[in-house]
């Protein structure tokens, strides 16, 4: 039967196969009419910047699961033209609301309880909300004030179909004149994230990182909440509460530079130490993960989004990262970036280094500048940091044509190098980047 509570994703599949049915007609009439007009660099970036109008208008409609899609695909850099991703990175601002009934069903399901019954005072209403769930605060014996995450009811049941109804939305965009990758390509990317979404709504899963990130990942600076398993299901998630303010609640209260050094230098050191020592990174760093305190220590939250990193991919990153670090003029250079990535299994084998170097060195230029450029300084400035270039469309073919596949591995592992930056940008922070003793990075 289809969800017909208004604070819940639509369930069914006929509703649900009809919102991304529409969405793809309406694709292929904006294509049409975009043909008919004069093209230009303009006309062409707006063109886009509708089509992501048209995903987005999906896909909050289907809400769930199909909206975490959307803020995952918006933090791939070169797999969708940037008119559609930036149009797709609104879902990191829309969190639905669950209202009181609502939340009162998911605990009966998981608890045969209410709320009410399980902590000594439970906040009906939710202090913060996301794609998937929301948290609430309580009051619990012997553990003091906890907060409690509540997954929206029906988010499990819809993951596969969203899938399909993603991929059917993507093909769609492949009948334009969008510059995408090969099938192929957005097939690994999507199979990654379905993986990813069904590890997401397990709680019991997030628990289980909880508890591995605390006793391994200890940093000075870096606090990390515990689980409450009594209180813990599938769908629900009680853990210590963590005090701290969101970023840009902090920021209001104008902390001084060395503050904000402070904290910014606790992250890049826990996420190093993450990617290049314990090899397992928190793949969802979007600053409403993270918690802010007087003192400039930094509270990470939501550990459901989690990515194991191998050691051969971790060196090959290493190479390909200390090989662009290398003098234009460096003979070796390309062929050693070019090496690191068919290693990776970005590029085809077959690619030459005379074809790199004319061919895909040019169209990935600016983003491999903007992705070392934090390793060109002992101390970066992230205050001057620019946000990811926009590549071309001429460049996104050219990108398209070369490209493999998608190491399992490398979504998740984008996904934590644009969130990092973009948390330190927005701190402002001035960093030492080369001061980690795992960082075998050199310029």
């Amino acid at each position: 039967m289809a969800q017909t509570d208004a604070n819940a994703p639509r369930t069914g599949k006929l509703a649900r196969s009809a919102i991304t049915g529409l969405a793809a007609a309406r694709i292929g009439m904006a294509e049409l009419g975009h043909r008919t007009r004069k093209r230009s660099a303009q006309a062409q970036a707006e063109h886009e910047a509708a089509l992501g109008r048209i995903l987005f208008g999906a896909l909050g409609q289907l809400r769930g699961s199909a909206l975490k899609v959307s803020q995952l695909l918006s933090m791939h850099p070169g797999l969708l033209p940037d008119g559609v991703r930036s149009e797709l990175a609104r879902a990191h601002h829309q969190a639905p609301p669950l209202n009181r009934a609502l939340v009162g069903r998911v605990f009966r399901q998981a608890f045969g309880q209410e709320p009410e019954a399980l902590f000594d005072q439970f906040e009906p209403t939710a202090f913060a909300a996301a794609s998937l769930g929301q948290v609430h605060r309580a009051q619990l014996a012997g553990h003091g004030t906890v907060a409690v995450k509540v997954q929206y009811p029906g988010i499990a049941a819809t993951i596969a179909s969203d899938m399909q109804l993603m991929r059917a939305a993507l093909r769609a965009l492949a009948h334009t004149d969008m510059p995408l990758p090969t099938d192929a390509v957005l097939d690994s990317v999507m199979t990654e994230i379905e993986a990813t979404l069904l590890r997401e709504v397990d709680y019991l899963q997030e628990a289980e990182q909880l508890q591995w990130f605390a006793q391994h990942a200890a940093q000075p600076g870096v606090v990390m909440t515990q689980p409450i398993l009594s209180h813990t299901r599938a769908q629900v998630l009680t853990q210590q509460f963590v005090p701290g303010l969101p970023l840009q609640a902090w920021l209001a209260t104008q902390p001084p530079q060395a503050l904000r050094d402070q904290a910014g230098q606790h992250l890049w050191d826990w996420f190093m130490h993450c990617i290049f020592v314990l090899g397992r990174v928190h793949a969802d760093p979007h600053p409403g993960n993270f918690l802010f305190a007087p003192d400039g220590t930094v509270g990470v939250l939501d550990f459901g989004c989690t990515r194991a990193l191998p050691s051969a991919f971790r060196a090959q990153v290493v190479q390909a990262w200390s090989a662009l670090l290398r003098a234009p003029t460096d003979p070796t250079r390309n062929a050693q970036v070019l090496q690191a990535y068919q290693a990776l299994g970005l590029l085809r084998k077959d690619l030459t280094v005379q074809a790199y170097t004319t061919e895909l060195a040019p169209a990935l230029a600016e983003m491999q500048a903007w992705q070392i450029e934090p390793f060109t300084q002992p101390v970066f400035d992230f205050g001057t940091k620019t946000p990811p270039p926009i590549t071309p469309s001429q460049h996104q073919r050219v990108l398209g044509q070369h490209l493999a596949q998608i190491p399992g591995e490398m979504p998740a592992f984008e996904r934590m190098w644009m969130g990092l930056m973009h948390l330190l940008t927005q701190l402002g922070a001035r960093v030492h980047t080369r001061a980690h003793k795992a960082l075998a990075i050199q310029p």
